[in-house]
């Protein structure tokens, strides 16, 4: 299981994010997330499953992808995720890099959900993603 850290930033959020591989790297990334969104995500159930689909040309943009993606569908659909279940993949030259995932939540409910941060987005400054030993590493900075 991997781990995050959250670090000074001016008036946004960075996150130091570590997983063991890459699928934890991008799980760990999305429960770090939310963990700034909502102070109790360990309350936000998994009752009702999304698919998500993406590609992108590289492992960073792939990772920025995939969280503007939770954002995005956290603001329009009005809801809080806490189940991240990701695969990766790299296809062809022609493709780039996929991911493929299974996202579980919950409408907001403001009566159970204590909610922190609105997040606007990933921002690609100063976004890196790197091996650290054996672990995937990646800092990046949340737009709040």
């Amino acid at each position: 299981m991997g781990t995050v850290e959250a670090f000074e930033h001016t008036a946004d959020v960075g996150l130091r994010v570590r997983g063991r591989d890459l699928e934890d790297l991008f799980r760990t990334a999305a429960e770090g997330l939310f963990d700034d969104i909502v102070a109790n995500r360990q309350d936000v159930r998994d009752v009702e499953r999304e698919c998500v689909s993406l590609v992108a040309d590289s492992l960073a943009d792939l990772l920025a992808a995939w969280l503007n993606e939770l954002i995005f569908r956290c603001e329009t659909r009005h809801r809080l995720y806490s189940h991240f279940d990701v695969h990766l993949s790299s296809k062809d030259s022609d493709v780039g890099l996929s991911l493929g995932a299974e996202i579980g939540g919950e409408p907001i409910d403001r009566d159970r959900h204590v909610l922190v941060h609105e997040v606007k987005a990933v921002t690609r400054h100063a976004l890196t993603l790197r091996r650290d030993g054996g672990d995937w590493v990646a800092e990046l900075i949340l737009d709040i």
